[in-house]
């Protein structure tokens, strides 16, 4: 998952661009309001409020009109209680107000990522090659074979499904089928592992090395 970090202390964004990349996250740092608006697509920002060349509140205005769905997660020193009111209204999905610990942040931008995720509206039915997923019932078929998952196997399909033929990274799988990315990543290859002898064809479910998996598409 990648995060765009908005801040114009270079001390404080190299702190805590290392602690991220440790965490798994891919990271882009944008010390002005202008490099942020011309930043590659992310999945979340972590927004600081006082920029050189602009209010980190007119970012945050701009980044939810270009996307409901982005994460954005204000983290600054303006810790009044209007200010919070504020970054809230224009957008923001949390408010971290500094000083705080990286165990605050980790967990409020898991908990971003996911409700992120759940604003995206299911379908009923996802077909990849010859998977059909059920995502109401909860069942599987494989060219018209049912197949039994365990719950974690199914929202690892799912996780994956979603997205066929692309590289699914281990975190977004921790993320969709643990509920965070701190589980340890030898788990997912056990079920991964597990899900590829159920589907009854190993190759269904391919290994991206270094970022995690794919589902074969048609």
């Amino acid at each position: 998952m990648r995060i765009l970090l908005v801040e114009d202390d270079r001390r404080v964004a190299a702190a805590l661009s290392s602690a991220l990349t440790r965490r798994g996250y891919e990271v882009e740092h944008a010390a002005t309001v202008a490099a942020a608006l011309s930043a590659a697509p992310c999945d979340l920002v972590l927004l600081d409020l006082t920029l050189p060349d602009g209010d980190g509140t007119d970012l945050c205005r701009e980044l939810r009109r270009r996307s409901s769905q982005l994460g954005i997660i204000a983290v600054t020193a303006r810790g009044e209680e209007r200010d919070r009111v504020l970054g809230l209204r224009l957008g923001a999905d949390d408010y971290v107000v500094k000083p705080f610990s990286m165990v605050e942040l980790q967990a409020r931008i898991e908990a971003v990522l996911r409700r992120a995720a759940h604003t995206v509206p299911e379908r009923n039915l996802i077909e990849s090659g010859p998977v059909r997923i059920d995502v109401a019932a909860r069942t599987v078929t494989v060219a018209g074979r049912a197949v039994a998952l365990t719950r974690k196997e199914f929202d690892i399909l799912l996780s994956l499904a979603r997205q066929p033929g692309v590289a699914v990274p281990r975190d977004r799988i921790l993320l969709d089928a643990w509920g965070t990315t701190w589980a340890d990543r030898h788990t997912v290859e056990v079920h991964v592992g597990s899900l590829r002898g159920k589907l009854g064809d190993p190759r269904l479910v391919e290994t991206v090395r270094g970022v995690g998996y794919r589902l074969r598409g048609e």
